[in-house]
């Protein structure tokens, strides 16, 4: 396909972010959403989370940096045929990485269609 503005793509994120219920929003106010062309060391990652997922932080969890969740545009791009496949596919790549913050793994997130 095509690549798109890196604008569209970041409006592509945040349609996605939008979609999180109010619940989980509120939850992930300190991490950062934050596209990039593509990973450094594996450049067919779609998106990665880092930092301490939720179920793990203990009780004095401060002073850390931000939770980062990063969606690579080029991977995202490559895989999807048009514009719709690419919006669907930045959506399942935004929700599987929130899945990660809130502590799901691989096979919890592909039971739920995230994989």
């Amino acid at each position: 396909m095509t690549p798109v503005s890196d604008e569209f793509f970041e409006s592509l994120i945040d349609d996605a972010l939008d979609e999180l219920p109010d619940a989980f929003a509120e939850r992930m106010r300190n991490v950062v959403v934050l596209a990039r062309l593509r990973h450094e060391d594996n450049p067919n990652l779609l998106g990665l989370f880092e930092g301490v997922p939720l179920p793990e932080r203990l009780s004095n969890h401060a002073g850390f940096l931000p939770d980062t969740i990063f969606i690579y545009k080029e991977p995202l791009e490559r895989i999807s045929g048009d514009v719709d496949e690419l919006r669907h596919q930045v959506r399942v790549t935004v929700l599987h990485e929130v899945g990660h913050y809130f502590g799901l793994e691989e096979d919890d997130l592909h039971r739920l269609g995230y994989g």
